[in-house]
């Protein structure tokens, strides 16, 4: 017998507790008063639920110069600043403005077929509907070759990435498929992708570059696939303006299109495909606060990157770690509204175009950097916080030993601490702070097959959040910021001595500050 999925989680619903176990219950005791009461807001009377659903849905994607950007950093403004925070929205520099609209593809020869396809972000439009045949990046000697063959491509839509070979996970491969066959794939899976680059190699036109000359030839469209390896789910970033509509096709939709170019079997398309440029749209962080009572000087930072990309609506990458942020200060303004440091949240901007928010921040609030206590940064997804690196600051482990040993197991069990660690230049924006030695950690999370299915792609929806996790990184967030607020001592700058790189045998380099790109134009 098939058992429907909702069956199967009623099933294990009914076998789990509904409810959060009280402190008590956890074999956690303490006489921290504000402690007691952060787990009691943060695990029974949780915001994550409307919070999240609001921003992912209501307002959706946040994609730099967007209008949803800036939809989202207004109302983030609000919500902090009605719940007693000094909140504002912090222009940082401008960005190209672009609007996605409406997107159809269809395949209207040799069969009709409504295909899964989306417009790639700052992709232009088609400017209404356009049909035109489906040709292969072809199969040529050199770059003369290719530029003959660039005279034919006018009106056509151009398959620029390999047929997949499949479009199963490999999980499923290695579950069901016999020893032989599994290998055989791997075998098929590398011939294919070799004998494509060599393809594309031979054209003499390197990276982005090639679409741009599809798009001088008069090409009607560029057709990709950037399959994850999960079911359905495609990367849907890019970071260029072409001159030509660009659509990330789904795997199995992309695999029948390149079987029919591939077989001469005339595969034409109907695209409508609706986005348009508009003026330079300002870039900004929402910024929010409480002053410290005693040492108002002092900074705990509570930082999650806000914007995204757009083809879904940016739930795990990174509106977990925003709205985690934003409950945290909620919870600390009802139960610790008199912090002895100065607690902010930080929700940046532009972290999907290079760290650009929080390296603005960075630059234009030395205060901050100069007074920083502890900067908490999350952005790895919807799951429970499992390790904390430490991001090579060498004395800083006894201050954390100390924090998490007064949190209560349900939190801290489990979390690993990377001591002293590395700097992990340019991995999210932590890094902004790393560089310039103010102690900056960032907080990472169980996987939840994120690096597959949400992370970048255009399933990362409301759907995807796991908020048992979300309310219990909240709550742990809220803690470590009154610890670490309250906390008599700074934490150390002193950096660890990096080790040598081993192709030179050079010392190690600590990670340079690397300047915010606050304008762009298009």
């Amino acid at each position: 017998m098939f058992i429907r999925p909702a069956t199967a989680l009623l099933a294990l619903s009914l076998c789990a507790s509904s409810a959060v176990s009280a402190p008590a219950q956890q074999g956690w005791t303490t006489d921290d008063r504000v402690l007691r009461a952060i787990w009691e807001e943060g695990m029974q009377r949780s915001q994550l639920e409307p919070l999240a659903q609001a921003l992912t849905d209501s307002i959706g994607p946040r994609l730099t110069g967007s209008p949803g950007q800036q939809a989202a950093h207004a109302w983030a403004a609000a919500r902090l600043a009605g719940w007693g925070a000094e909140a504002r929205v912090e222009p940082y520099g401008t960005w190209i403005g672009w609007r996605r609209g409406t997107a159809h593809v269809d395949l209207v020869q040799p069969r009709t077929r409504t295909l899964e396809a989306r417009l790639l972000a700052y992709s232009r439009g088609t400017d209404g509907p356009v049909t035109g045949d489906v040709v292969l990046l072809p199969e040529v000697a050199d770059s003369a070759g290719f530029a003959a063959w660039l005279r034919t491509v006018r009106g056509r839509f151009v398959l620029v990435d390999a047929g997949p070979v499949t479009c199963r996970p490999i999980e499923n491969w290695q579950q069901w498929a016999l020893p032989e066959t599994l290998q055989r794939l791997a075998r098929e899976v590398a011939q294919a992708d070799s004998a494509w680059a060599r393809r594309r190699a031979r054209t003499g036109v390197r990276g982005v570059q090639l679409i741009h000359a599809l798009g001088q030839a008069g090409a009607a469209g560029v057709l990709t696939q950037d399959w994850t390896g999960g079911w359905g789910t495609s990367y849907v970033h890019m970071a260029l303006t072409p001159a030509v509509p660009v659509l990330n096709v789904g795997c199995e939709d992309y695999g029948l299109l390149f079987r029919l170019a591939q077989r001469g079997q005339g595969p034409a398309l109907r695209v409508d495909a609706r986005a348009e440029y508009t003026p330079q749209a300002p870039a900004m962080n929402t910024v929010a606060m409480v002053r410290g009572r005693r040492l108002p000087d002092e900074y705990v930072v509570l930082s999650a990157h806000f914007d995204s990309w757009d083809a879904a609506s940016g739930a795990t990458d990174n509106a977990s770690g925003a709205v985690v942020m934003m409950e945290a200060m909620r919870i600390l303004r009802r139960v610790y509204p008199a912090p002895r440091r100065t607690i902010v949240v930080g929700l940046w901007g532009g972290e999907e175009q290079g760290l650009n928010g929080s390296r603005a921040f960075a630059e234009d609030h030395p205060e901050v950097i100069a007074g920083l206590q502890a900067l908490l940064n999350q952005d790895t997804g919807t799951g429970r916080i499992e390790r904390i690196s430490l991001q090579g600051f060498a004395q800083a482990e006894p201050f954390w030993r100390r924090w998490l040993g007064r949190l209560p197991p349900a939190l801290s069990e489990g979390v690993e601490l990377d001591a002293p660690g590395l700097p992990s230049a340019g991995s999210s924006d932590h890094s902004s702070f790393v560089c310039h030695g103010a102690p900056a950690f960032w907080l990472l999370s169980r996987s939840w097959d994120y690096g597959t299915y949400t992370w970048h792609t255009d399933r990362d929806t409301y759907d995807k959040l796991v908020f048992a996790d979300l309310r219990r990184n909240a709550t742990m967030l809220a803690m470590l910021a009154y610890l670490a607020s309250e906390d008599p001592r700074r934490v150390p700058r002193t950096l660890r001595q990096l080790p040598a790189d081993p192709a030179s045998g050079q010392p190690g380099r600590w990670p340079a500050c690397q300047p915010a790109t606050r304008t762009i134009g298009g």
